[in-house]
């Protein structure tokens, strides 16, 4: 105990002596503590300064501050597309890629003049503005038109070429919607791209608008894709509607075995008669035949088999997703986008009527045995093969042995030809 004692006496005395000996030292590290503090405590007002502004600056680039009541609207069409594809298999292949696309299309972000976070598919830069060049400068579309002449047989249509009637008659729609529209307001370019949605051929529509109305290219995609869709709903009312079932009944004669050196000849002769009677529909129709080609030459397997697989999946995953994410709110939700969608449906169902109605009129001058079944016009849309087969449903309905696919494919895919020739004497007159 004494010597704790002794040793707590000793260190207070040298405490004290040390205190007495240098008072200054004492009191500068007293005040540089002091200092420190303050400073401690300035540093820390700065750190929550920064942590609030960066929480600000967060909030202000994120969708929920920048979200409007037309984002809500087009994700909420997006989601109603990709529900069609899985629940009613509405062409998925399409309707998946577009649907999400718009849900792309409409996240919202910051946007201010002189800011380009090169996020949106219109910000110059973004990953999504270079995809979108292919639609803008008419790229995917000729490349969906290769694979489309490799998957498709003309046998049907060349064994009864009297079908292609049918599809140019089909055409007439898209006429008729490009009055509609000049009457409505529409420029005159603007007018030729809106009416090409009566051909129901989203390549075509798309590559007709890039040319002149890139600034409607969105709605016009949209609504040519979306009827495509749609061809077994609207359809077959109009069919029924216009046609007797004694009409519907009738079984035409089968169509007649078609040579190989026939349907060689037939891309060459197609490709060389349409380039020269409509020179500006070269880069569809020259690809479409060419695609053809490929495929009936028989020494070319590979090049057609990649063609009307990989190729076609590859152009339309990126032509869907793209043409989707084009749907901005602020560009898309518009009155002119509104009465595009209204013209489309209109045109696609006089398109559909018009081929009925010129079925009928040719049998008029067709023997018995010949008589077509007018159902067959309503193909005459080129929405491949879809229209083909809503016309073999409809048919199959009245009379289950009474198959129509085969006919009904001739004015099907004469419908392609005349869509795309159509597109071209527009283009000629409007560019």
């Amino acid at each position: 105990m004494k010597k704790a004692i002794t040793v707590f006496a000793i260190l207070g005395f040298l405490a004290v002596m040390n205190a007495m000996l240098f008072p200054r030292e004492a009191a500068s590290a007293e005040t540089g503590n002091q200092i420190e503090q303050v400073d401690n405590k300035t540093d820390s007002s700065k750190g929550w300064d920064v942590a609030v502004k960066g929480l600000k600056q967060f909030y202000r680039y994120t969708g929920i501050k920048n979200i409007t009541s037309g984002h809500v609207i087009m994700i909420l069409v997006g989601l109603l597309f990709i529900f069609l594809a899985i629940r009613f298999d509405y062409e998925p292949l399409l309707l998946i890629p577009i649907g999400t696309g718009i849900i792309i299309g409409n996240i919202p972000f910051f946007q201010a003049e002189g800011v380009n976070m090169q996020l949106g598919i219109y910000e110059e830069g973004s990953v999504m503005n270079y995809l979108y060049f292919g639609v803008l400068k008419g790229v995917y579309p000729p490349l969906i038109f290769l694979g489309i002449g490799a998957m498709t047989d003309f046998s049907s249509l060349i064994s009864k070429p009297r079908l292609m009637l049918l599809g140019a008659a089909a055409q007439v729609g898209i006429f008729l919607t490009f009055l509609g529209a000049l009457y409505l307001g529409f420029n005159v370019q603007d007018a030729g791209a809106i009416g090409i949605i009566g051909g129901a051929d989203g390549p075509t529509a798309i590559f007709l608008s890039s040319r002149i109305a890139q600034e409607l290219i969105g709605p016009i995609a949209i609504a040519a894709y979306s009827y495509m869709a749609l061809v077994p709903v609207i359809q077959p009312p109009i069919m029924r509607m216009l046609t007797s079932r004694r009409e519907r009944l009738i079984k035409m004669k089968p169509p007649r075995a078609v040579s190989q050196t026939e349907k060689i000849l037939f891309p060459i002769i197609g490709l060389i008669v349409t380039a020269f009677l409509s020179p500006s529909s070269l880069p569809l129709l020259g690809m479409l035949f060419f695609g053809n080609l490929l495929k009936e030459s028989t020494v070319t397997k590979r090049l057609a088999e990649t063609a009307r697989t990989s190729m076609i999946d590859i152009v339309t995953i990126l032509l869907g997703l793209t043409v989707g994410a084009s749907t901005q709110a602020d560009r898309f939700i518009t009155r002119e986008s509104m009465l595009i969608f209204g013209l489309g449906a209109l045109s696609f169902m006089i398109a559909t009527a018009g081929g009925i109605i010129f079925a009928k009129v040719m049998n008029l001058f067709l023997s018995k045995e010949n008589k077509l079944n007018p159902l067959v016009g309503a193909a005459g849309v080129s929405a491949v093969p879809d229209s083909a087969r809503v016309v073999q449903n409809v048919g199959l309905k009245e009379d289950p042995s009474n198959h129509l696919l085969m006919h009904a494919m001739a004015p099907n895919v004469s419908g392609v030809i005349g869509s795309a020739v159509a597109a071209g004497i527009l283009l000629s007159f409007l560019w």
